[in-house]
């Protein structure tokens, strides 16, 4: 018995963490992933854009709202190498952004160091404690 109510309880928690960092991902190469498709009937990425600024990879994306109300969202850019490992991802912190109703924003990010070559646009609902 108290198995079966610490699997359960164990299963409520992990239930209840995963929809708070479930997304939109939007890549640099092209490819889109939904990790939680009602909020990415809210909320979408498109026009991602990289460029060369001096050494450095510059990424650029659009995040837009599909929903006539104030959306708080966070993004991220997540940089990466040639072999596909991350750069420094622990430097790189989520960052608020609130979009009114049907609202697009451009967001920008310049790569750590000279070893990108290519990111990914991660954007999530925020949430507060």
């Amino acid at each position: 018995m108290k198995k079966i109510v610490l699997v359960l309880a164990s299963a409520l928690i992990f239930t209840a963490c995963a929809q708070h960092t479930a997304g939109v991902m939007g890549s640099s190469t092209g490819e889109v992933r939904v990790d939680n498709s009602s909020f990415a009937r809210e909320v979408g990425v498109e026009q991602l854009k990289a460029r060369q600024q001096g050494d450095l990879l510059q990424g650029s994306g659009v995040i837009m709202s599909k929903v006539s109300t104030d959306l708080r969202l966070q993004y991220k850019f997540t940089w990466y190498d040639i072999n596909g490992y991350t750069l420094e991802d622990e430097a790189s912190p989520w960052k608020s952004l609130k979009l009114h109703g049907m609202q697009r924003m451009q967001v920008m990010a310049v790569a750590p160091n000279v070893n990108a070559v290519r990111y990914e646009l991660y954007v999530r609902k925020a949430f507060s404690n």
